[in-house]
């Protein structure tokens, strides 16, 4: 396994300056540094190079995670917004190319966060799911890039909430650079165990986020991290597992996470750094020994 970390556990907004964060995550222990897909959309050529020569420059891996908006919901009833929507990830994919991110994870089968206020038809909306997931899966394809389709909680979107139901789409995908990514915040809600879960993703899983159930980093919570292992063992699990956690409040980070107050002991950034470190010896000791 290769152990990495989101940059916005130190930010609240999703842009950031991801270049300090190559030598910041190298420096504390972590192979993978996970960016904001947004953000690499936004990049220009030049930029995106000088990222990639950063990254290799510190052995890094990076990888790209982003949730769709909603007038880019490739889910959508809407031919023109699902147009819309796959038009603005294959750019994506041309920029990740570029920056040599050969990972695209999170909500990019639909929109997020999810508006329950408008009806919707799950069903249908599953349907157009699969045909655009197809469309982008085979314009990845050029460039070996794997997208990994991530399974949130019931509060957050109503598609994907468990492993079944992932497996399920992906493989009526049928494409084999389209993968699941479990993340342990959205398991601890919706699955009975998280042993069953990783162990009916199975092959069909190409991504892990962790975190504890409230946003803290590993170890500061009561996720059952011995069965994650032990699960992933199982499997014969090889890929990037990224920390995902979110201690601040504030901006559109805090917003869309829903952090409304600070989870970090009103941490410093020498602390914040401290904390996932000690975090990363925790995990590799649980995950990366057996």
């Amino acid at each position: 396994m290769r152990f990495g970390t989101y940059f916005a556990y130190w930010e609240n907004e999703w842009d950031a300056d991801y270049l300090q964060y190559c030598k910041k995550v190298s420096a504390l222990g972590f192979d993978v540094l996970e960016v904001s897909g947004a953000g690499i959309y936004s990049m220009n050529e030049e930029e995106l190079k000088e990222l990639r020569r950063e990254a290799e420059r510190y052995g890094l891996k990076l990888t790209a995670c982003i949730g769709l908006t909603k007038d880019n919901d490739v889910s959508s009833e809407d031919e023109k917004v699902r147009a819309n929507g796959t038009a603005f990830v294959k750019r994506l994919l041309d920029h990740m190319h570029i920056a040599g991110i050969d990972r695209l994870s999170g909500i990019t089968y639909s929109y997020w966060p999810f508006d329950y206020s408008q009806k919707f038809d799950k069903p249908v909306m599953r349907a157009y799911a699969i045909q655009s997931v197809r469309e982008m899966a085979d314009y990845a394809a050029q460039y070996d890039i794997i997208l990994n389709l991530e399974v949130v909680n019931r509060f957050e979107h109503p598609l994907l909430n468990c492993a079944a139901e992932a497996v399920g789409f992906v493989e009526e995908v049928d494409r084999p650079n389209v993968k699941i990514l479990l993340d342990t915040f959205h398991m601890n809600i919706e699955e009975d165990t998280f042993r069953d879960a990783i162990l009916c993703a199975g092959p069909y899983l190409g991504h892990v986020h962790i975190g504890e159930a409230n946003r803290k980093v590993p170890g500061k919570g009561h996720i059952a991290w011995d069965e994650i292992g032990e699960a992933l063992c199982r499997i014969g699990y090889d890929e990037c597992v990224v920390m995902e956690p979110f201690v601040k409040e504030g901006g559109k980070v805090g917003l869309d996470i829903r952090v409304w107050r600070d989870l970090s002991d009103d941490a410093d950034e020498a602390k914040l750094d401290s904390d996932i470190a000690d975090s990363l010896v925790f995990v590799k000791k649980v995950f990366g020994d057996r």
